[in-house]
């Protein structure tokens, strides 16, 4: 089993872009597609999900205040170094701004607090309707700050898919950064894919994206995307690339095609057979000459 992600140093370099494309050149019969993208969601977009599965996702605890035990003595309100709780005519715990840090519940002269498990988000099996391969993907809750638990959570899940239904390769749709989420988004992949553009935070992100997948210790190549549209930033990332024996995997030019494709819901190599399109079939190709 191949798992592939596809990931960026920032966000808005075109991972989604590529990741659906790449769904629509592997063949469904030995593909399974992963949203890793969790806090901020758009995969679904374009692959257009049939949710067969709903699972809940527990991420931590949080503090709760049973009102008929409590006796208003102000002691949880005063230990509490988040200012989660507040007193109306009653106590209660803001659930947004609650660590569970259990400072509270210790501190409760009369035992009228605890911590219960919180839901913190939603991960769904389901079957892409653009495609008609499986698709898991899921959703963190507003505020929550356990996205990168929920992305192992989505990983096992199509990891288990993959094995059950004997499908060959994993396409991640990865995290954008390098904090936890990235983290859960690349490791034990079989190769990662990472998309940079040519702007002076593209390439500050990409090195930063470089070190953590090395760290990793994993197999990688670059893209450029939209690399016609600055040149001479274009010529510094592979330069970069050069240096550091990196490998670029492709260069992918402006298209106007991508942003009509996105409009409409589609992915680009499913849209047209243009300029971008070509490029990313190159791409994948080469992944295919690689991996498989």
């Amino acid at each position: 089993m191949m798992q592939i992600a596809v990931v960026s140093g920032k966000g808005g370099t075109g991972k989604t872009t590529l990741s659906a494309s790449l769904a629509f050149l592997f063949k469904k019969e030995e593909l399974v597609m992963s949203d890793c993208d969790v806090d901020a969601p758009n995969l679904h977009l374009i692959l257009n999900p049939q949710i067969e599965e709903s699972h809940g996702y527990v991420g931590g605890k949080k503090a709760e205040i049973d009102v008929d035990r409590c006796v208003m003595c102000d002691v949880c309100r005063q230990v509490c170094r988040f200012d989660a709780i507040y007193v109306t005519d009653h106590y209660f715990v803001d659930k947004y701004a609650c660590e569970g840090c259990n400072a509270c519940v210790v501190a409760c002269p009369v035992n009228a607090i605890e911590l219960v498990d919180e839901k913190s988000g939603d991960y769904f099996l389901s079957t892409s309707r653009s495609i008609g391969a499986p698709m898991v993907h899921a959703l963190l809750e507003p505020g929550e700050e356990t996205s990168g638990g929920l992305i192992a959570e989505v990983r096992k899940l199509a990891i288990a898919v993959a094995k059950k239904e004997k499908k060959e390769v994993i396409v991640i749709d990865g995290a954008p950064g390098i904090g936890c989420p990235a983290s859960s988004s690349i490791t034990g992949v079989t190769y990662v894919v990472i998309v940079t553009e040519p702007s002076m935070s593209g390439l500050h992100d990409l090195k930063r994206i470089v070190e953590l997948t090395r760290q990793f210790r994993r197999d990688f190549g670059v893209v450029i995307n939209k690399y016609d549209i600055n040149l001479e930033k274009s010529k510094d990332i592979e330069k970069y690339c050069e240096e550091e024996g990196i490998e670029i995997i492709g260069k992918i030019p402006f298209d106007s095609d991508v942003v009509k494709a996105n409009v409409l819901g589609k992915a680009v190599v499913e849209y047209s057979d243009g300029k971008a399109s070509k490029a990313i079939i190159k791409i994948f190709k080469k992944l295919q000459e690689k991996l498989l």
